[in-house]
């Protein structure tokens, strides 16, 4: 005969914790948008009661958090890396490289620590940018927390790892805040935006095509007025052949180009640190 201990239910063999409560959130948000996540879809999906959820989160506010700052997390980890460089994830690290090459005074060196910076910072908004394709709820969480919440786990997260590499790229210390909000600014609207595109474009309807779309409006950029409108109509059959994340690289090798003439001077070709 069984004994009632051998019996409990799988909810009991499974120490429930906040890491899991986490995930199976995203995993709700990933489904169904933030109004699937419910405390009743999560103690479903958990196969667990309320307060064992309650005990963890206090509410559901605190679990958008949470499970905006675990997608974040993972984002921003993985995209450095994936190059296996220096001024990766940990930027410190590729910072003090690029100190040393200034000692050192080998240009060759400097310049390769401050290409593995802007390679750094290439990864990390790329991971940002696949993250917030992947899970659409994600770019109105990090705008609302962003203002909601400064102060918060997300915004010190991304402004770090996308902040250590500027200083690693080399420029001075009084410009680190302006040239990092540069390049969060631009990394969290550009994707959001695009977000927002491909979440328009599911709302055609499963036969919706993607060049089509394109082709669609590029027609209508080339049928506006010539003399209202001439730059637009002139950059129309480029919307025709855009790639998105190529065109958001470009986008972030534009900013980087920028920083560099800005506060990089021609003395210092490898962009290390002053000192």
């Amino acid at each position: 005969m069984t004994s009632p201990r051998a019996r409990r239910s799988p909810r009991r063999t499974e120490a429930l914790s906040r890491e899991r409560i986490v995930e199976a959130a995203v995993g709700l948000l990933d489904a169904a948008g933030e109004g699937g996540l419910t405390f009743r879809a999560l103690t479903e999906r958990l196969a667990t009661g309320p307060g064992a959820i309650y005990w963890h989160v206090a509410n559901k506010g605190e679990l958008l958090g949470a499970a905006t700052e675990a997608v974040v997390a993972a984002a921003v980890a993985t995209g450095p890396q994936r190059t296996g460089r220096a001024g990766g994830t940990e930027g410190a690290e590729g910072a003090e490289g690029a100190e040393g090459a200034e000692e050192s005074g080998g240009a060759a060196e400097s310049g390769g620590a401050a290409e593995a910076a802007r390679e750094g910072i290439r990864c990390v908004a790329l991971g940002l940018f696949d993250a917030i394709e992947e899970h659409p709820w994600l770019a109105p969480q990090l705008a609302g927390q962003l203002s909601r919440n400064p102060g918060g786990p997300v915004a010190p997260r991304i402004f770090e790892n996308i902040g250590r590499q500027v200083r690693a790229l080399g420029v001075p210390g009084d410009s680190w805040f302006t040239a990092t909000s540069a390049l969060v600014h631009y990394v969290l609207g550009a994707a959001g935006q695009n977000a927002a595109n491909t979440a328009s474009g599911r709302a055609l309807g499963p036969d919706a095509d993607r060049a089509g779309f394109l082709d669609a409006v590029s027609t209508a950029w080339e049928g506006l007025d010539a003399e209202d409108y001439p730059f637009t109509r002139a950059v129309a059959d480029q919307v025709r052949e855009h790639d998105d994340r190529e065109q958001f690289l470009a986008g972030i090798d534009l900013v980087l180009a920028g920083i560099t003439a800005l506060h990089l001077p021609a003395g210092r070709p490898g962009g290390s640190p002053e000192a």
